[in-house]
């Protein structure tokens, strides 16, 4: 559905919500249940009476009728999509307890910066500039968490850190990434998924366009699966998505999706093989800072040692309660971003002897390692497509706009001595994580909020590996 259309909706009673930017998702259920979820209270009930199902299915009627679609008991599921909205409804032949709909606000702009990271406690300092030295250093990343997490947003933050001369291709079936949007002068192109065009032909489309990086909305089918395995095969770039419950399961939990009776052994060789890194974040309530929280809980690093085995390294994992543990990358990784003329010194986190770091909030994280410094002016800038098609109309001739617009992140080649790679073995075996444990919680400070998730960070009895 193009804009303009979508624009001829009256939205009524939702419109407060679609305006407000904490707002990311409006749920309506039940004959008459409002949550919304929110960047800073998590998901929480509103009462609103004039939001009810006569109104909901005199929205849906509006969405079918300007797509030229039916809803109704013989099409009972209705999707609607604009460029920063997307729709999806429930028929109530289908819902028995009334319509349901979701309103999902996918706007196109990079809520995240290094600042608000840093100061929102989502990540370390030294683990977010290392993070970034990854992406220059061309790691396939995949982020993993559950619904709602925040993995989309850490994945276009880390894309717009990509070379601003790398092409990239996005890969969705549902449009959220935008990127093409928020940087009008990059060579990016937006493909889309549907019943026509498969993961499979857009792919074999893809890499026809000469991408560097190809970036992949979500893994969650065997066919998005042999996606990401053709496309790092290949020898370009992924970043991706995938729920998994930590970021040392994400292999196996690709192999889950895979659905054949393809050798396991041989399946997670692969993946550990091509995929160097793979990210768990997490959101929850927090009852300690009284807010929704996102949080980076768990950053592996996924190599195969000298016996051809597959081995994970365990680089950064925190529990709920603020206590983290941080190890070095092996030298399998220094080796690989020194190919990418990304040199990192052998002990990359100043760690000493011990290989480790044992703290939490209150421990110095700063950055010590000058080739992990981040400079702020290297950075892009994106800002909403709003101000970015005010610039490009603006009196500012093009070049100048392309000269404002383009920030140097790419090291030059000339500047970086060559490393001397030295191949050193790895231990054969993988290090192991057991699982977290969870509890429940709510909040008993603010009736307004229901927490409808899980929230464990009062467990004394977690173990730091």
């Amino acid at each position: 559905m193009n804009d303009a259309v979508f624009s001829q909706i009256d939205f009524g009673p939702l419109t407060e919500f679609l305006k407000d930017d904490d707002i990311t998702d409006i749920s309506y259920s039940n004959g008459g249940q409002v949550w919304l979820k929110t960047l800073s209270k998590g998901v929480y009930q509103v009462d609103r009476p004039d939001i009810n199902n006569a109104f909901m299915e005199k929205l849906a009627f509006q969405c079918s009728n300007v797509m030229g679609k039916t809803f109704n008991m013989a099409h009972p599921f209705l999707d609607s999509e604009s460029a920063e909205l997307r729709m999806n409804f429930v028929h109530d032949s289908i819902a028995t307890n009334g319509i349901a709909c979701l309103i999902r606000k996918t706007p196109a702009k990079i809520r995240l910066n290094k600042d608000k990271l840093i100061n929102e406690k989502y990540v370390i300092e030294n683990l977010h500039d290392f993070l970034i030295k990854c992406v220059q250093g061309h790691c396939n990343i995949i982020v993993a968490g559950e619904t709602g997490s925040g993995k989309t947003e850490l994945v276009k933050y880390l894309a717009s850190h990509t070379a601003e001369n790398e092409k990239l291709i996005t890969i969705e079936d549902t449009l959220e990434l935008h990127l093409d949007r928020i940087f009008p002068h990059r060579d990016i192109v937006a493909m889309k998924t549907n019943n026509i065009a498969s993961y499979t032909d857009v792919l074999v489309t893809c890499m026809r366009q000469n991408p560097k990086w190809i970036l992949l909305s979500e893994v969650r089918s065997a066919e998005a699966v042999m996606a990401v395995r053709n496309s790092i095969s290949s020898g370009h770039n992924i970043l991706s998505t995938i729920h998994a419950d930590k970021a040392s399961s994400i292999p196996l939990r690709m192999y889950s999706l895979l659905e054949t009776s393809q050798e396991v052994e041989q399946f997670l060789t692969t993946i550990h093989r091509y995929v160097q890194i793979g990210i768990y974040v997490k959101g929850y309530f927090s009852k300690r800072l009284n807010r929704f929280q996102r949080e980076i809980i768990e950053v592996c690093e996924f190599y195969v040692d000298d016996d051809n085995k597959p081995c994970t390294n365990v680089i950064y994992k925190k529990t709920l309660d603020g206590h983290f543990t941080l190890h070095d990358p092996s030298q399998h990784l220094i080796d690989y971003m020194a190919i990418q003329n990304v040199v990192l010194d052998d002990d990359v986190f100043k760690l000493g002897e011990s290989k480790e770091l044992k703290g939490d909030e209150s421990t110095d994280t700063s950055t010590k390692d000058e080739c992990l410094k981040y400079n702020k002016e290297e950075a892009p800038k994106p800002e909403d497509a709003s101000t970015l098609n005010k610039d490009i109309n603006s009196n500012v001739s093009p070049e100048n706009q392309a000269v404002a617009s383009t920030p140097n992140v790419t090291p030059s080649v000339e500047s970086i001595p060559t490393p001397q790679v030295t191949p050193v073995q790895a231990p054969s075996q993988s290090v192991s994580v057991e699982n977290e444990t969870d509890e429940s919680g709510d909040d008993g400070n603010n009736k307004t909020i229901k927490p409808s998730f899980t929230n464990p960070e009062e467990l004394s009895d977690i173990e730091v590996l």
